[in-house]
């Protein structure tokens, strides 16, 4: 077993490989920590594949993954995360903005702490005001918020994982920057954080547009909800579906005894509107007793791994 995995997921970043691979290396040249490299390249249309292949040949420690297109940055971590030998992972972007000495700090307070999860807090950063620093904080309140967890800084992407942690968690699309929350609800509550360095991006540009916030907004409801009813929809469209059914069926008897036993001259029962709002409960409540049903079926027959992997290096097939 080895005791430190570097998980990379990229998407066209070919002239930053180079660089961050031979900065890595560097920073870990003194530790005596046999760790991996592992490159996951998301469909990049530029010549990163190609220079992920040149490191792999210079540094047998170096891995790589190159999916068949885009699939995005959960996918990525989700394919790395399987791949990986070692007793923590560390994950970091591939733009040169994390700074690849601060793997072997947060390794260190990860072991020596004994936490589940240390996260990167980017306390000074080099982005735009407006379109990044802002709603990042307004993003980070409201997760704060809403799951409990005291971090400052959710979406950093240089964090640091016991192995148990990453084999545990599922990563479907864009909860990437909820890690540390599915972490939490899988029982891994000992969530730490360190300020680390950010860099002036260097090369290229951002790949992520403001609406990656809005995106992040509504993944956080979207995991709030599953937090509550994930494993079991039954537990919320049953419920809720038989309510209504109930009530509708109840109104339903009620204008029946109405019409056979009380006013028996009074007008036909199709002829009051009570009828059709008692028949519309009881068609919307069949119909989420049916989401929720149908839901539990779908959970037991899912398929996580949303994306197709092109080729792979020094990986076992």
């Amino acid at each position: 077993m080895m005791d430190l995995s570097i998980v990379i997921p990229l998407y066209n970043e070919d002239e930053s490989i180079d660089e961050l691979h031979s900065k890595i290396v560097s920073s870990l040249s003194n530790s005596s920590l046999n760790y991996e490299i592992i490159f996951i390249d998301d469909g990049s249309s530029d010549n990163s594949w190609n220079n992920i292949k040149d490191v792999t040949k210079r540094v047998k420690n170096t891995r790589a993954i190159r999916f068949l297109t885009n699939y995005g940055k959960s996918m990525a971590l989700s394919a790395g995360f399987k791949s990986t030998r070692g007793e923590v992972v560390v994950t970091m972007d591939a733009d040169l903005q994390d700074d690849p000495n601060e793997i072997l700090q947060l390794y260190n307070v990860l072991i020596n702490e004994d936490y589940h999860i240390v996260s990167g807090w980017k306390k000074k950063r080099h982005d735009s005001v407006i379109f990044k620093n802002l709603p990042s904080k307004l993003f980070n309140w409201a997760a704060r918020l809403s799951s409990g967890i005291k971090l400052n800084d959710f979406n950093c992407g240089i964090k640091a994982y016991k192995r148990d942690v990453i084999k545990e968690i599922k990563l479907t699309s864009g909860m990437h920057r909820y890690i540390p929350v599915l972490a939490k609800n899988s029982g891994f509550n000992k969530i730490g954080e360190k300020i680390v360095l950010h860099h002036p991006r260097k090369h290229g540009r951002t790949k992520y547009g403001a609406d990656r916030f809005v995106k992040g907004f509504l993944d956080l409801i979207t995991l709030s909800f599953i937090e509550r009813f994930g494993k079991r929809p039954m537990h919320f469209f049953g419920l809720f579906g038989t309510f209504i059914l109930v009530m509708g069926l109840i109104f339903s008897i009620y204008l029946g005894i109405d019409k056979l036993f009380i006013n028996t001259t009074s007008r036909l029962i199709t002829e009051r509107p009570e009828f059709y709002i008692a028949l519309t409960s009881m068609i919307i409540g069949s119909q989420f007793f049916l989401a929720g049903f149908l839901g539990e079926i779908i959970l037991r027959n899912k398929k996580l791994d949303n994306y197709k992997i092109k080729e792979k290096i020094n990986l076992d097939e």
